[in-house]
């Protein structure tokens, strides 16, 4: 079946005018649904209807959705006013408009979607709804078992904010230059989280990947390259969010 959406976020993700003129345009009389004049809020599209602005039918976008492999040293967003490269700097030909799911910060590396469905956006960003990812990190000094345990736990990082229980274990050790490369799985998504929950154990972060998101992989990919993701890839990743919902109800 498909996906009903708000009329004002069709019309607005279409190019036409903003959310805000969109809605506007709407209780102006503006817009026809099927040939209707439609001049309530609320009301729900699918890509079946057709839609008209000032007489003119909408053209809408056909849903896309991507697995990057952001390289570091990229900011995860579509432009930057100091013309640092980001994330859509590596897709010369996608003509639609996308945008990354979440963020990684500008010196980490790893798995990043990119979509231009906000429905799948907002459910994959929601608190509530968060699936897991697994992030690498190189840090300086070698945790014993039980400073990786307090993860488990839960840990306050900021501003008195405690972490959800994460779940981490040593991949090796280097004792000459008093490094441990360690693997973190978390699924909430707090700016800095990973490299703020090892610096509040006392081992910072020198390097950071994310390698997995549910159950998505870096497989076959290389720093700036980029697949489609598929469409049973779409399905798990939906069912996989809302099933962490109600777990967690």
């Amino acid at each position: 079946m498909a996906q009903a959406e708000r009329l004002q976020k069709v019309i607005a993700q279409a190019g036409v005018a903003s959310r805000r003129r969109a809605e506007a345009m709407i209780a102006e009389g503006l817009v026809k649904v099927n040939g209707q004049t439609v001049t309530e809020m609320g009301v729900k599209v699918t890509p079946d209807d057709a839609i008209t602005v000032n007489g003119q039918p909408i053209m809408r976008e056909q849903k896309v959705y991507y697995l990057f492999y952001k390289p570091r040293q990229v900011l995860s967003a579509v432009s930057d006013s100091t013309d640092r490269r980001v994330v859509t700097d590596y897709f010369r030909g996608v003509h639609e408009r996308i945008y990354p799911i979440g963020r990684l910060d500008y010196d980490t590396s790893g798995l990043l979607i990119l979509t231009n469905d906000g429905a799948l956006a907002n459910l994959l960003m929601h608190p509530r709804y968060e699936v897991d990812k697994t992030y690498v990190a190189k840090i300086m000094g070698i945790p014993q078992p039980e400073d990786l345990a307090k993860f488990r736990k839960g840990i306050i990082i900021r501003h008195g904010r405690k972490t959800a229980p994460a779940y981490a274990k040593i991949l090796s050790t280097d004792k000459r230059k008093n490094t441990a490369i360690v693997s973190l799985t978390i699924h909430q998504g707090m700016n800095h989280q990973v490299k703020l929950m090892f610096a509040a154990i006392g081992f910072p972060v020198l390097k950071l990947k994310r390698e997995t998101y549910g159950q998505l992989t870096l497989d076959g990919l290389r720093p700036g390259e980029y697949r489609e993701l598929r469409p049973h890839e779409i399905a798990q990743l939906t069912n996989l969010a809302k099933n962490k919902q109600n777990d967690r109800k």
